[in-house]
């Protein structure tokens, strides 16, 4: 079933996500500049990594946050896993999701919502099956059904089935509980890592649809 908006996500849910955007850079602001010079002093520069994601309908756009990982590389020049790559001050930035915050500026611009599925990697597009490539059909989000249903901790095709679960039940009422949920799951600093990696596994796809 193809996504169709509703009222309030044709009308209201983008300029909602502006002023959301704006108000938390302006409160925030002081936040965002001590992280900045902590992650400068703590992992050097860049500060901001940069890396681009798919966004609405598949369309790439450039997502920031702060910088959590070192860049150190094997013999060969090839970086090293996650885990050997995330010293205990990125694992602290990223429990308590102040290395999203850039994504703020990302929200600001029109490229995210505060609610939606999460960005991931351009190279997960062709992995999708046609179940999980609905995720796609609205913009990306902050946080979403999947970040408050485990995060890191459940599986992908769980959270694919919970991104879907939200593009077909995009509601101003929903929106908020998703937020207010989040701030709980963020303060209770759940799902940060699966049980087999520092970060998220590689999703390498999934054939088949439910």
């Amino acid at each position: 079933m193809a996504h169709r908006e509703g009222f309030y996500e044709k009308y209201i849910k983008r300029p909602q996500d502006f002023l959301c955007a704006s108000a938390a850079l302006v409160v925030l602001s002081p936040v965002m500049a001590v992280t900045a010079a902590l992650v400068r002093t703590k992992l050097g520069s860049p500060v901001i990594f940069k890396q681009e994601r798919p966004g609405l309908n598949g369309k790439p756009f450039m997502l920031y946050k702060f910088r959590s990982m070192t860049d150190e590389r094997d013999a060969n020049g090839e970086l090293l896993p996650d885990e050997d790559r995330l010293p205990a001050f990125g694992r602290r930035l990223r429990s308590t999701s102040l290395d999203e915050l850039p994504e703020l500026f990302n929200i600001w611009k029109g490229d995210m919502s505060v609610v939606g599925p999460r960005p991931l990697l351009m190279r997960y597009l062709p992995r999708y099956n046609e179940h999980q490539a609905r995720r796609n059909e609205v913009r990306p989000g902050f946080t979403g059904l999947a970040q408050v249903h485990g995060r890191n901790a459940i599986t992908w095709e769980e959270k694919f089935d919970w991104d879907v679960k939200y593009v077909d039940s995009i509601s101003f009422l929903g929106d908020w509980k998703i937020i207010f949920q989040t701030i709980r799951t963020v303060l209770s600093r759940e799902g940060i890592s699966s049980e087999t990696s520092a970060t998220m596994e590689e999703f390498m796809g999934k054939e088949s649809t439910p």
